[in-house]
């Protein structure tokens, strides 16, 4: 049968996030390969935090990861079967990659420290923000952002499921935006405990480093097609890859519009790979058709097999 795999974000991480995979030798081992590259114990942080470690930026994305990589790997090594097609959600698209074969883990924890790195440089902490806006439509708010702007930097960033978007840029935009949104009929339009505005074009430095330490990274075509934020497409060429991962960094995550591709394949079962079932959850609402599992626990690989050999 056919299914997806695809790869949370920063945002899903939590303290004791892997502790369906304690027994898992080959995901502890997973996480000394990354520390060992970054000299800090990533395990010792999941487990234990603090928060404000756990959550700092440069922290965060190597953790998360690693968490998807590692699950990928308890994965097949219990038997599981390959997925048709994989996706991630922003910074997941790196562990899909790494999954996929078209970068090597070393490498990817490199760049995704690197990228965190650049990404909070480019936006000191306090001049940046996001925030969520739930049920309004999505033309009416692209709008709204453009109006709100005032020469300013406001976008519409995270298009995560229908009725609801995340908007990123210059802090006063993005609070004007809030209060515009909810003029125009927002249910609820909230700030985010982020320190970075993602995917916005406040990130077009960073996007920059990346483009430079990826120039020095060996990328190769992968064995399954993953399909990208900024495009919505999979692509086989190692340049057209790196290129797809500098323009993500100020690009919007399109993930409706990867579900729906997704689901156009025909296929309806889709399991979130590693800790966190945000992604899993919003399935159904983008899709009906479109089942989503998370992969939280070692007993979840069970469940979820059955589902696709049904």
């Amino acid at each position: 049968m056919k299914f997806a795999f695809v790869f949370p974000g920063q945002g899903s991480q939590s303290i004791g996030m892997m502790k369906g995979f304690e027994q898992s030798t080959i995901v502890r081992q997973t996480f000394t390969e990354a520390s060992d590259v970054l000299n800090i114990d990533l395990w010792k942080m999941t487990e234990e935090g603090p928060d404000a470690a756990l959550g700092a930026t440069v922290n965060t994305q190597p953790i998360m990861l690693t968490a998807g990589v590692a699950v990928y790997r308890a994965w097949l090594e219990a038997g599981g079967a390959k997925p048709t097609v994989m996706a991630g959600h922003s910074l997941g698209e790196y562990s899909a990659l790494v999954a996929a074969g078209a970068i090597t883990f070393t490498d990817a924890v490199e760049l995704v420290r690197l990228r965190a790195v650049a990404m909070q440089e480019a936006v000191p902490e306090g001049l940046g923000a996001m925030a969520a806006v739930l049920g309004m439509d999505d033309a009416l708010l692209i709008e709204t952002c453009r109006d709100a702007a005032k020469g300013e930097v406001l976008q519409a960033v995270n298009f995560n499921s229908p009725g609801q978007v995340v908007i990123a840029g210059d802090k006063a935009a993005v609070e004007r935006g809030i209060e515009l949104c909810k003029e125009r009929g927002a249910k609820r339009a909230i700030l985010l405990p982020v320190s970075v505005p993602s995917h916005c074009e406040l990130m077009r430095p960073a996007a920059a480093r990346l483009a430079e330490k990826l120039a020095n990274v060996t990328v190769l075509s992968p064995v399954i097609p993953v399909l990208h934020n900024a495009d919505v497409i999979s692509v086989t060429d190692p340049e057209a890859i790196k290129d797809a991962l500098v323009r993500q960094l100020y690009s919007p995550v399109r993930w409706v519009e990867t579900m729906q591709a997704v689901a156009a394949m025909g296929i309806t079962q889709m399991a979130e790979c590693g800790p966190g079932k945000v992604l899993a959850s919003l399935a159904k609402r983008i899709d009906p058709a479109l089942a989503g599992s998370a992969l939280t626990e070692l007993g979840s690989f069970e469940v979820f097999g059955q589902k696709i050999s049904a």
